[in-house]
C-alpha cells in the first residue's frame, strides 16, 4: 500500500514576498515583481529588467561568515529550507535524524560566484581564485548545507532538470518516503542567476521579454502580446512526512501530496513538443499515481512562462487530458507575478497551490490585457477568484524536455 504523504512545513523567498504569508498577500493583490535590474548595470543588455528579491539581506537569515561562503542561490535556499523546518514545528532534538533526508536542487547553481571568480582569475591569475569557489558554484550545495546545518542524515542530494528542478526534488522526496528510506524529507530548490552572463545567455536564446518600457507588465502568459519570460530569483522548500509521523507528533498538515508524474518530451533541447505530447503523458501519470479522475481536479497552476509556443502547447495538452472538464477548471500562471524562478519555480508554485487549498482562492494570471484568441479557458485573468478547491495540479517543465507534475489534496 502507498504511504500517505503530508506537507507539514513551507518556506519561500520570492520577488513579491520573503515568506509564505507575504508571498500569498502579493498574489492576492495581483502584484508584479518585475522592475529594472539593480544588481548590476543592465544598460548593455537587450533585457534590462527582472524579478529580483526585494529587501533580501543574507544577514537576516545567517551569520556573515556563513553567508560569505555561499553563493546567493545557496543562501536563499538555506533560508527557505530553515523557514520550512521552523514552520513544521519539528523538535529536531527529538527527531530520528537518520530518517530525515534532503533533496534540494538548483537549475544553474552559483552563477553569481562564477561571474565574480572568473573576473578575479582574469585580473589576478589562478592564485587569486577563492578556495570556496567550487563549493559556491556547484548546484548541490544548498542540499549539503541544509543537511549539515540541521544534522539531517537521511538521503541527501540535489536535482538538476532546468526549470523542472524543484518539482523533481519534491517528486524524489515523495518517492523516497514511499519506498521507506526515510520518514521525513526537506525538499525544494533555489535560483539566483540574475547576472550579466545569465541575462546575456537567455537573451541570446531569444527566450526573454524585451518590454523595457513597461517591465511591470512584461510577464503576461496567455496575452496575445506576450514576448518572452521574465527572469526571477528566489527559493522555496517543503517539509514532507508520512501521515503516520505527522499524526504521531500532532503536526499541522497543510495538504496531502497525493500523486506525482514524470515524462520526457524526447523532442528538442529548448522548444516544447508543439502538441504537448509529453505534458499529456505526465499529467496522466500523476492522475494514475494519485488514484483520481481528471474531473476531480479543480485548479491547475501551469508552467505558463509567457512564451508564444509554450503557453498554448500546455493548454492544448490540458484539453486533451481533461476534455469538457477543462472549461470547469481554474487555470493560472503565477509566473505572471514572480517571473520565472527557473529551478525554484516548481516548489514556489507548489506553495501557491497549497495555499490556494488553504484559502479556497485561486491566484490570478496578471497582465492579461488582450487575451490570446487561442485561449478559450478560464485562466483567472488579473484578479484572484474564490471557489471550492479540493485537488490542485502543478506542472513544471524544463529545457531538455523534462516534465514533472504534482497533485495536492485538501485536508
Amino acid at each position: 500500500m502507498k504511504r500517505r504523504i503530508a506537507v507539514t512545513g513551507i518556506g519561500t523567498l520570492t520577488p513579491i514576498g520573503l515568506n509564505p504569508h507575504t508571498f500569498w498577500d502579493g498574489m492576492m493583490h495581483s502584484q508584479s515583481g518585475s522592475a529594472t535590474i539593480t544588481a548590476f548595470d543592465p544598460a548593455p543588455h537587450e533585457t534590462k529588467f527582472a524579478c529580483e528579491l526585494k529587501g533580501y539581506k543574507a544577514e537576516d537569515y545567517m551569520d556573515r561568515k556563513s553567508a560569505n561562503r555561499m553563493d546567493r542561490y545557496c543562501q536563499v535556499g538555506v533560508a527557505s529550507g530553515e523557514m520550512a523546518l521552523k514552520d513544521s514545528g519539528l523538535d529536531l532534538s527529538k527527531t530520528d535524524l537518520d530518517r530525515f533526508g534532503v533533496v534540494f536542487g538548483s537549475g544553474i547553481g552559483g552563477m553569481i560566484s562564477y561571474d565574480h571568480q572568473f573576473k578575479t582569475y582574469i585580473n589576478g591569475g589562478p592564485d587569486r581564485v577563492s578556495p570556496f569557489f567550487i563549493p559556491q558554484l556547484i548546484p548541490d550545495m544548498a542540499a549539503g548545507q541544509l543537511s549539515i546545518r540541521n544534522k539531517l542524515k537521511g538521503p541527501n542530494y540535489a536535482t538538476v532538470s532546468a526549470c523542472a528542478t524543484s518539482l523533481n526534488a519534491i517528486i524524489d522526496a515523495y518517492m523516497i518516503l514511499q519506498l521507506g528510506y526515510a520518514d521525513l524529507m526537506l525538499c525544494g530548490g533555489s535560483e539566483a542567476s540574475i547576472t550579466p552572463m545569465g541575462i546575456a545567455g537567455f537573451n541570446a536564446s531569444k527566450a526573454m521579454s524585451l518590454r523595457n518600457d513597461d517591465p511591470a507588465t512584461a510577464s503576461r502568459p496567455y496575452d496575445i502580446d506576450r514576448d518572452g519570460f521574465v527572469m526571477g530569483e528566489g527559493a522555496g522548500a517543503l517539509v514532507l512526512e508520512t501521515f503516520e509521523s505527522a499524526e504521531k507528533r500532532g503536526a499541522k498538515i497543510y495538504a496531502e501530496l497525493l500523486g506525482v508524474g514524470m515524462s520526457g518530451d524526447a523532442y528538442h533541447i529548448t522548444a516544447p513538443h508543439p502538441e504537448g505530447d509529453g505534458v499529456v503523458r505526465v499529467i496522466n501519470a500523476a492522475l494514475r499515481d494519485a488514484g483520481i479522475e481528471a474531473e476531480q481536479i479543480d485548479y491547475i497552476n501551469t508552467h505558463g512562462t509567457s512564451t508564444s509556443l509554450g503557453d498554448i502547447a500546455e493548454l492544448q495538452a490540458i484539453k486533451k487530458v481533461f476534455g469538457e472538464h477543462t472549461y470547469k477548471l481554474n487555470i493560472s500562471s503565477t509566473k505572471s507575478m514572480t517571473g520565472h524562478l527557473l529551478g525554484a519555480a516548481g516548489v514556489v508554485e507548489s506553495v501557491a497551490c497549497i495555499m490556494a487549498l488553504q484559502h479556497q482562492t485561486v491566484p490570478p494570471t496578471i497582465n492579461i490585457k488582450n487575451l490570446d484568441p487561442a485561449v478559450d479557458v478560464n485562466v483567472t485573468p488579473n484578479v484572484p477568484q474564490q471557489r471550492e478547491i479540493n485537488y490542485v495540479l502543478n506542472n513544471g517543465f524544463g529545457f531538455g524536455g523534462h516534465n514533472a507534475t504534482a497533485i495536492f489534496k485538501r485536508i
